[in-house]
């Protein structure tokens, strides 16, 4: 715990120091969802039309630098998905819909998380021991698994609309301790979920 605060120390006064607000300008709420649901409905696509049509040794197949198969990165999202999906449904069954935030507007931590894993931010970082895919995969599984996830993602979005994402919390997964509005932890699992799809994606042989 004391190494995750000394962390989040050096982030707050990165952020105090270095601070970007046109990053966290509001965003109408349906707008918002409305982006998220389509982009997790491409890496969905991409899970269907072609990572579930490829053999087992194609999904096993590690980078040509050495690093994460396909299964791997879609192993290491589902960790996420474990976490985060019964999360927000607790969140759900726990508040009360009603009339939304008109804007969502993310907080300086959510958004700083959430730019660092957008596929463009350039820069690379060490999984997490609890989120570092398993050694040994069942290749089928793991994509099942992950297109099960995103279709359940997708439809908690769309619950969203019903609910303040400004208000609703939830703790995260590498330092529980701290919570994020419901708005920033769907944007960070966007960000994330694209970044290691789109690595994913540079493994599939048709993409080399």
């Amino acid at each position: 715990m004391c190494s995750s605060l000394s962390v989040l120390r050096c982030i707050c006064l990165i952020k105090f120091i270095h601070a970007m607000p046109e990053f966290m300008k509001p965003i109408h709420s349906v707008i918002l969802i409305q982006n998220l649901q389509a982009r997790i409905e491409t890496c969905a696509e991409m899970a269907v039309n072609v990572f579930q049509n490829l053999n087992t040794a194609s999904l096993l197949c590690p980078s040509n630098t050495g690093g994460w198969s396909i299964v791997q990165c879609l192993d290491h999202l589902n960790s996420y998905g474990d976490y985060y999906l019964p999360h927000i449904q607790k969140a759900f069954d726990t508040h009360m819909p009603g009339k939304p935030a008109e804007d969502v507007k993310s907080s300086w931590l959510g958004n700083y998380f959430t730019q660092l894993m957008l596929p463009d931010s350039g820069k690379k970082y060490k999984a997490f021991k609890k989120h570092i895919p398993k050694p040994r995969l069942d290749s089928a599984a793991v994509v099942a698994t992950f297109i099960e996830q995103q279709e359940i993602l997708l439809t908690y979005l769309e619950k969203a609309k019903k609910y303040d994402m400004n208000t609703i919390r939830i703790s995260i997964s590498i330092a529980p301790f701290i919570k994020l509005k419901l708005g920033d932890v769907f944007q960070f699992l966007v960000a994330h979920t694209e970044r290691h799809v789109q690595q994913a994606q540079r493994n599939v042989p048709i993409y080399e």
